[in-house]
């Protein structure tokens, strides 16, 4: 019988999914031209067996090879300078990117600057900086998630660490989406519980705060609603029996329609763990697990009918807001994650300026209430 979790599809880019599809990568290569990829990863995941692996796939087809592996967790602008010179160097013509958000994202961002005579700050999502970008050098990507969070798999922008202005920034250009995904979960058998709850947190937050968006956007609120369904159903027993190919394509899959659908926008959860983020170089999926019934609580008054809509959705008693919030709390109960930010180190001392940081935030602009420093402080006073 053909296993219904697998397929290939393009939208919002070329995306082979399903168990086994990372026999597909020399195909992918090849559909690319190239004959020399560069192999982008994170230091603990490329001491596992899955990289030496994927890169024997290739090696064993007469491709060439390289590995570039230190990245850090919130990937920095050093990182990617010195992923550009192993590019260099090893005269390769493109990238695998392979890993969780970091590893993505940096390799996004290493094919983006591979061709660029600039500094990467100069692209940072403001304004046309997208328009200075020399297309003709960047470097082809083949995105292959071992996570299911981010979606950077699917995504035209990278956010990388500002180490000097203590910033996380997003650098972004339409064409730094990767050309194919090879979206295979049995890669994230080996994912433990903590990781798999904090990237599906992750990728819950994207969906929920991409259908809280103001704005007008029915393709992406209908994937994000369709998505936290998913992530309802499947999240608990991806945590639960990490074996579960079922739960972790599903897992997956939200993963991916989350980055899709918060082309709409995204909000305060994220306004605040950036720069959380940066400041604490603390986990992204932890933070906005941490963060999301704080903002929910404070934009309520506003997304009171979305919400309701998605408790339906969701077959929720009495749907309503409140119950959308019973819901997040009852599922971090459920998963394990911390009820607030000073479990994991995060202090008030810092309260000013992160809120201060927060409102500078790309993604303020899509919180459904117009915020300014005071309330991001009132939110982080409470989930301090």
């Amino acid at each position: 019988m053909t296993n219904p979790l697998a397929g290939n599809w393009n939208y919002p880019t070329q995306i082979r999914f399903g168990a086994g599809r990372i026999s597909d990568l020399v195909d992918a290569c090849k559909s690319l031209s190239m004959i020399n990829p560069l192999f982008v990863t994170d230091k603990s995941l490329a001491k596992r067996p899955m990289i030496p692996d994927a890169m024997k796939i290739c090696s064993s087809a007469n491709l060439g090879v390289g590995l570039f592996s230190d990245i850090k967790p919130n990937p920095s602008g050093e990182n990617v300078e010195q992923g550009v010179t192993a590019f260099k160097k090893g005269k390769h013509d493109g990238i695998i990117a392979m890993g969780g958000g970091s590893s993505l994202d940096a390799g996004k961002a290493i094919a983006l600057m591979v061709g660029q005579n600039r500094s990467i700050w100069d692209f940072e999502d403001v304004g046309d900086n997208w328009a200075r970008v020399d297309v003709t050098g960047i470097a082809p990507v083949i995105a292959i998630p071992t996570t299911a969070g981010t979606g950077s798999e699917v995504g035209r922008a990278s956010v990388i660490h500002d180490v000097d202005a203590v910033l996380k920034k997003i650098i972004f250009h339409p064409t730094m989406m990767p050309e194919i995904v090879i979206a295979d979960p049995e890669l994230t058998i080996g994912l433990s519980p903590n990781m798999t709850a904090a990237t599906g947190m992750d990728a819950l937050s994207h969906n929920l705060e991409a259908l809280c968006a103001p704005g007008f956007h029915p393709m992406a609120d209908g994937i994000a609603m369709e998505a936290i369904r998913l992530i309802k159903e499947n999240l608990p027993l991806a945590i639960e029996d990490g074996t579960n190919l079922d739960a972790r394509s599903n897992m997956l899959v939200t993963s991916m329609m989350g980055a899709t659908a918060f082309q709409k926008g995204l909000g305060g959860m994220h306004a605040l763990a950036h720069p959380l983020g940066a400041v604490y170089d603390a986990h992204h999926g932890l933070l906005n697990a941490i963060l999301m019934p704080y903002v929910l609580e404070h934009n309520r008054n506003v997304i009171e009918a979305t919400l309701t809509r998605l408790a339906n959705h969701l077959g929720l008693s009495s749907p309503s807001s409140q119950a959308v919030i019973d819901w997040v709390l009852q599922l971090r109960k459920e998963i394990d994650i911390p009820h607030q930010l000073s479990e994991i180190g995060i202090e008030k001392s810092s309260i000013n300026e992160i809120a201060t940081m927060a409102v500078q935030d790309p993604s303020n602009g899509g919180n459904p209430i117009p915020m300014d420093i005071a309330q991001y402080q009132s939110i982080l006073e409470k989930a301090i």
